[in-house]
């Protein structure tokens, strides 16, 4: 096992490596800081893109405090109130820095909005670690996936070049769906993972359609303040997921789970077919 996870390590460091050899550097687009509604309010520049921040910041503090007082969410796992831990602090934090960022949209503010982001995605990573593959390497994994996302902003700022944050932030959108489907999990209510990834791909999609969302509505909001109050149902998912849950007693993947559902589905479906052929059949006997 432990040399599967060597193996495992250094094939990761051996793609990563080669893309950066292979994929030239992405600079950030400074269109990207042109939001389509600018308008103030209150004397607050950009207004909607910076109050529509504040959802993370209670789902952020909700999380911490259940996650502390009398152990509410029964967290038996010392790297999963950890990890749970930097998660609800990553979340909180991205209402700050993120209503800074809108603030005045530049490459310098807009490094306060995506560090506390990357807190959060790397805290998930080692959380799902820790629920599907296992305790001990999940908890190690934390400090180093924390890190790991430091840098790849500190990369981006100094060498203007967005490859390595790209990895970070979009490696787990993708791989932990794919995990939550095939790996077994340590816990019910497991279909959660799924509801906040779907939220997050509609936040991303609203993010690109800023301004043909603004344009389509009238003027009346923005894609990219649609993309916080959609990316904000991430963690909302994530805590309510964490109030239900209990321990898993059968560990099957949802797909093993769907997979049985649809057999039972399929066998249900041929006993009634069968019934009303028998059924139907019974008129033409007595007719005889």
């Amino acid at each position: 096992m432990r040399k599967r996870t060597v193996w495992a390590w250094v094939v990761a460091i051996f793609c990563f490596i080669v893309l950066m050899i292979v994929t030239p550097a992405i600079p950030q687009s400074q269109e990207y800081h042109n939001f389509a509604d600018q308008r103030q309010f209150l004397g607050i520049p950009n207004a909607l893109n910076v109050v529509s921040n504040f959802p993370f910041l209670v789902i952020g503090l909700i999380g911490l405090v259940l996650c502390h007082h009398g152990n509410y969410f029964k967290l038996s796992l010392q790297g999963e109130l950890w990890g749970w831990t930097c998660f609800y602090i990553g979340v909180a934090a991205v209402a700050f820095g993120s209503s800074y960022y809108h603030l005045n949209p530049n490459d310098a503010t807009l490094v306060w909005d995506r560090l506390p982001m990357t807190v959060a995605f790397t805290s998930i990573v080692a959380i799902f670690i820790i629920e599907r593959i296992d305790e001990r390497k999940g908890t190690l994994s934390l400090i180093p996936l924390l890190l790991a996302g430091v840098i790849s902003i500190m990369y981006w700022r100094f060498f203007e070049d967005l490859r390595p944050y790209a990895v970070v932030q979009f490696v787990p959108c993708l791989a932990i769906p794919v995990m939550a489907i095939l790996l077994p999990p340590m816990y019910t209510h497991s279909t959660y993972w799924l509801w906040a990834a779907g939220f997050y791909l509609l936040a991303k999609i609203e993010e690109a359609a800023d301004r043909p969302i603004y344009n389509w509505t009238h003027h009346i909001v923005s894609g990219h303040t649609l993309k916080h109050l959609c990316a904000a149902m991430v963690p909302v998912f994530l805590t309510l997921m964490l109030a239900k849950r209990d321990t898993e007693t059968n560990r099957i993947s949802l797909y093993q789970s769907w997979r049985i559902s649809w057999s039972k589905a399929k066998e249900n479906g041929a006993e009634v077919e069968s019934y009303t052929c028998t059924y139907s059949s019974v008129p033409v006997e007595e007719s005889r």
